[in-house]
């Protein structure tokens, strides 16, 4: 059974944590992420892109982190990362996943916010957590989101549209971009606490990687109980893969079950260096406890 998102992320604002949701991209790296939580014994939010749900396939990309998260010590959630496609939406609903974040940041503020709440009552319908963009994040992740700021609103209006859709957590503006920093970002932690003292809906830091310890530290004190990372994924796979194939080259050894270890080694460093900078390490067992005694398991 998959963990409650929401059971995890309140027991990381209680605790003075932030699960790490990790974008994953095959079975390969489902494996490495989950065993980074268990070694690490810290919860974990394993989160698949729109692209990677289309590429694999829902009923396949479902099984895999099931068969994965089974019988661990430490929780496990599925999460579905930024959604705009109410299609998509319907079919992870459907397969159970924990949660799913609809996108509605090209949408007008009117528009986003009657269809997060049709979001809303389908997904709790069905038991499924439900995370909330309106504002976008910068940058383009997997197809999907843009290099300009579309819309910006207050904390006040975040806030009021979240009271009334309903929604479980908030992905707000926190001058973070998604991919890798080109430049240093304003981080803007005061509007972390500017939100959590209006509303109980846990917040959501997207763009992690790039990040420094300090950063994230100052971001779980004002109130974040969830962070994002994927780029920081995708490099260490990538850059793994482009290291073993020069040495198979040079060595005239050519063994896929060689490079798979190698890159699932990698993931999982990268991961773990994660679980340690949002203290996550050592809270996936009482996390686990935590979510049997609330009944939060898909």
């Amino acid at each position: 059974m998959f963990a409650s998102t929401l059971t995890l992320t309140r027991h990381a604002r209680e605790h003075g944590y932030a699960v790490p949701a990790v974008n994953i991209l095959d079975d390969l790296s489902i494996r490495a992420v989950v065993a980074a939580a268990v070694e690490k014994d810290a919860p974990l939010i394993v989160q698949v892109s729109v692209k990677t749900v289309r590429s694999i396939g829902t009923e396949l990309v479902t099984t895999i982190a099931r068969l994965a998260s089974a019988d661990q010590p430490v929780p496990v959630a599925l999460h579905l990362d930024h959604c705009p496609d109410r299609a998509v939406i319907d079919d992870v609903v459907a397969a159970g996943w924990s949660s799913v974040l609809f996108d509605a940041s090209d949408r007008d503020l009117a528009t986003a916010e009657r269809e997060t709440a049709e979001v809303v009552a389908q997904a709790h319908a069905a038991g499924v957590d439900v995370e909330s963009e309106l504002e976008n994040i910068i940058g383009v992740e997997d197809g999907v989101g843009s290099d300009v700021a579309l819309h910006a609103y207050t904390v006040e209006q975040l806030a009021e549209v979240a009271e009334r859709t309903g929604v479980d957590l908030l992905a707000p503006q926190l001058g973070t971009a998604h991919g890798e920093y080109k430049a240093t970002p304003v981080l803007r932690p005061d509007r972390v606490r500017e939100l959590a003292a209006l509303t109980d809906r846990q917040i959501v830091l997207h763009g992690g990687t790039g990040l420094s310890e300090q950063d994230f530290r100052t971001f779980i004190d004002a109130g974040v109980s969830k962070i994002n990372i994927s780029t920081a994924v995708k490099t260490s796979y990538m850059r793994s893969a482009e290291q073993h194939l020069a040495w198979a080259r040079a060595n005239g050894k050519w063994d896929p079950p060689s490079m798979f270890r190698d890159i699932g080694k990698a993931v999982q460093e990268a991961v773990g260096t994660h679980l340690d900078e949002f203290r996550a390490s050592g809270h996936g067992r009482e996390a686990a406890a935590a979510i049997t005694r609330a009944g939060g398991a898909r």
